[in-house]
């Protein structure tokens, strides 16, 4: 229920994939995926997390690639014109 409580209020599912540099290997690029209801276009979740990373990990940030999709929308939510019952 909170997830459907942040989608109507204007939430996001991101998706973002973030590739950097192994600590003990630095010429090697890691993948990780991050995911988590954000607001668009600041994207306060995703810029908290990318200001933890330096602080917290080890492996120096390359690219971080994203994309958010509304999971509801205005053009998405409708009322029924009619109804049937199949007995």
């Amino acid at each position: 229920m909170a997830n459907l409580t942040r989608q109507l209020n204007d939430y996001r599912l991101t998706t973002a994939e973030i590739l950097y540099h192994l600590p003990d290997y630095p010429t090697l690029l890691q993948s990780f995926i991050w995911q988590n209801y954000d607001i668009a276009p600041r994207y306060p979740e995703l810029r908290r997390f990318l200001d933890f990373w330096p602080r917290q990990i080890e492996g120096k940030l390359h690219s971080v690639i994203f994309a958010s999709r509304g999971i509801i929308s205005a053009a998405e939510i409708g009322h029924a014109d009619f109804e049937f019952r199949l007995q």
